[in-house]
């Protein structure tokens, strides 16, 4: 948890002390339609919900780009599986999220695919109730957020992916579907 704090930390003070190495800054807002999911069950259960989440994008060459994050996850039981069958298990989710990731990307107009990946810390509760896992924690757990998708558009200004945020601790991923446009900073 330490190293995770401390990378986060290098990250946003880089960004306050206006760094060389960056060529251009942006912000990247991000919606989409959430999901949970526990590690281990029986009833393949997914919780609904949504992801709201902003992003600082520091481009460093046109293939590598840093993006400290904050987001909200919320998502919530209805009691059925995924086939539409009353369960008693749940994942659910209602977390604050905060770290960094890097983001991988093929510098190709119109349509550029990408690859991130990152560490951050998720503030909030959590409830796994499984046949094979009973927890129900509050407070700081970290996580491991890895994304992928498409950039769209002339500048590559509109994004459109999947994003995950693998939370080890409570034995469950939360995750979204998202939409996102990014916006210059000058």
């Amino acid at each position: 948890m330490k190293k995770a704090l401390t990378i986060l930390i290098i990250l946003l003070a880089s960004n306050i002390a206006s760094a060389q190495f960056v060529k251009e800054k942006s912000i990247n807002a991000l919606i989409g339609y959430g999901i949970s999911v526990p590690y281990n069950s029986i009833d393949d259960v997914a919780d609904r919900g949504l992801l709201l989440q902003g992003e600082l994008v520091l481009k460093v060459r046109s293939w590598f780009e840093l993006r400290p994050y904050v987001g909200v996850i919320i998502t919530n039981s209805n009691g059925e599986d995924l086939n539409n069958n009353p369960t008693d298990e749940i994942a659910e989710s209602k977390a604050f999220l905060l770290g960094g990731k890097a983001r991988l990307r093929a510098p190709i107009p119109w349509v550029a695919p990408y690859l991130e990946l990152g560490i951050g810390t998720s503030i909030g509760k959590f409830q796994t109730f499984t046949y094979y896992d009973y927890i129900d924690k509050g407070g700081i757990i970290y996580h491991i957020p890895l994304a992928f998708g498409l950039e769209l558009g002339k500048n590559n200004n509109v994004d459109v992916g999947f994003t995950y945020y693998f939370q080890p601790s409570v034995k469950q991923f939360v995750g979204a579907m998202a939409v996102g446009i990014t916006i210059p900073l000058k």
